[in-house]
C-alpha cells in the first residue's frame, strides 16, 4: 500500500477523533457545571482510574500503556476545561490577583536590602542592579538573610539561586520553601573571578573563597600542587581574610572589586573555567508584590511516590503551551526518598492560563508553594 493512501486513512481516523473529541469536551462542561452547583471537586482520583482500568481491557496488551499515556493527557485537558468553567479560584490565586492589584508599577529605587557576604561580594553587585541606591546590611549565612526580611530589618533580601556553570544554590531554594517568602524579581550577573594576595606575595600555601566560586574555577585549582583549599562563606569575605591575615602565604579566588576594595592585587586573572559564567539572584521579599510584566514563575511542589507522578506534572504545563524552563527535585527532610520539585516556567501572569494552572497545580498537587511571579532582568 503506497504511504498516501495510508495517511488518507489516519486522516480520516482523525477526523472521527476531533469530532469524538468535541463531544467529550461538551459533555465535560455538563460535568463541570454539575460540580459547580453541587460544590464538587473538579480532580477524581477514582473515577479517572475507574476509565483507565475500563478502557485498558478493551485494546490489546501492547497498546494498554498508550492508552494510560493517551487518558492521562485527556484528564489533565479536561481538568483544566473544568477549571476554567468553574472559575473557583484557590488562595492563592486569589492573593496573587491582590498582590497584582496593590503592587506599585515599579521596583522602588531605594530599599533596606539584605545581603550575604560582606562588602564587595557579587550579591551586592546583584543589588545595585536591582536598586538604584540600595541601603545594604551584611549576614554571615543565607537564613541571616531571610532572618533579616522575616524579623523586618530589611524590605528586601538578595541571593544566588543558579550558576550557569555549577548549577543551583539548594541552600536558598530549601529557605525559599522554609520561609514561604516570594521573588519579587531576578537579575543575572556576570562572574569574573581572580586570584588575589597582598602585594608582594611570591609562594601560595592556601586558597580561601565559596564553595560556588572554587567549582567555578576547578581546572586551574587542579593545576596547582601544595596548595590547600578552604572555603568559606563568601567571596568577598575570602578577600577580607586575606587581607586582614598576618600571613603572606595565602590567596583567595574573588572579584577584581574584592582587590580594590581590601587592597590586594591580582595575581592571576585567568582562573575560571569558562568566559560565560552568570550567576542568577533573586530579590525577595515576605509579602508578595508582582511587578508588571511579570512572566517568570517558580513553584514548588511535592508529587505522590507512584509511577506517572511526574509525567503527569509535566503534561499540565505541554497541555497548555507552558514552557518550563527548571525542574528540580530536592529531597525532604524526615522522609524517606520523598521528594519536592522545583520549577521555573515562562508564563504570563495576566493569561488566564496562568491562574487556571496555578490553582489546578494548587488542587491536585500536595505541599504547593507558589514561590514567585516576577521579571528577570
Amino acid at each position: 500500500m503506497e504511504i498516501e493512501k495510508i495517511r488518507q486513512e489516519i486522516d480520516e481516523t482523525d477526523n472521527e477523533i476531533i469530532k469524538l473529541f468535541e463531544k467529550r469536551m461538551k459533555t465535560v462542561a455538563k460535568i463541570a457545571e454539575y460540580k459547580k452547583e453541587n460544590k464538587m471537586p473538579v480532580f477524581s482520583r477514582t473515577r479517572e482510574r475507574e476509565i483507565v482500568n475500563r478502557l485498558s481491557q478493551l485494546v490489546d496488551d501492547d497498546m494498554s500503556v498508550y492508552t494510560k499515556m493517551l487518558y492521562n493527557t485527556i484528564f489533565d485537558i479536561s481538568r483544566s476545561y473544568q477549571s476554567k468553567k468553574i472559575n473557583e479560584m484557590s488562595e492563592i490565586s486569589k492573593k496573587i490577583e491582590e498582590a497584582v492589584a496593590r503592587t506599585p508599577k515599579m521596583l522602588p529605587s531605594d530599599a533596606m536590602v539584605a545581603c550575604q557576604g560582606t562588602e564587595g561580594a557579587y550579591s551586592e553587585m546583584a543589588a545595585e542592579k536591582l536598586f538604584s541606591n540600595p541601603s545594604i546590611m551584611y549576614f554571615n549565612n543565607f537564613r541571616g538573610v531571610f532572618e533579616a526580611v522575616n524579623q523586618g530589618m530589611c524590605r528586601y533580601g538578595v541571593l544566588p539561586v543558579e550558576n550557569s556553570i555549577y548549577g543551583s544554590v539548594t541552600e536558598v531554594s530549601d529557605l525559599m520553601a522554609e520561609y514561604d517568602f516570594n521573588i519579587v524579581k531576578s537579575v543575572k550577573v556576570q562572574i569574573n573571578h581572580v586570584l588575589l594576595a597582598k602585594k608582594g606575595t611570591k609562594t601560595i600555601k592556601e586558597i580561601f573563597s565559596h564553595r560556588q566560586a572554587l567549582g567555578q574555577c576547578e581546572k586551574f585549582l587542579k593545576s596547582l600542587k601544595d596548595v590547600k583549599i578552604t572555603v568559606c562563606e563568601n567571596t568577598a569575605v575570602a578577600a577580607k581574610m586575606v587581607a586582614e591575615s598576618d600571613r603572606d602565604d595565602i590567596a583567595s579566588i574573588s572579584s577584581a572589586i574584592c582587590g580594590e576594595l581590601y587592597g590586594l592585587q591580582i595575581i592571576n586573572s585567568n582562573i575560571k573555567d569558562s568566559d560565560n559564567n552568570y550567576t542568577r539572584f533573586i530579590c525577595i521579599s515576605k509579602d508578595m508584590e508582582i511587578y508588571p510584566g511579570a512572566d517568570k514563575i517558580t513553584v514548588m511542589l511535592k508529587l505522590q511516590h507512584q509511577p506517572g507522578s511526574l509525567y503527569n506534572l509535566i503534561s499540565k504545563f505541554a497541555s497548555v503551551g507552558v514552557n518550563l524552563t527548571k525542574i528540580e527535585s530536592r529531597p525532604i527532610c524526615g522522609l524517606d526518598f520523598e521528594f519536592m520539585f522545583l520549577l521555573d516556567m515562562n508564563i504570563s501572569v495576566y493569561s488566564d492560563e496562568f491562574l487556571a494552572l496555578i490553582t489546578e497545580l494548587e488542587n491536585s498537587s500536595a505541599g504547593f508553594v507558589f514561590m514567585g511571579a516576577y521579571t528577570e532582568g
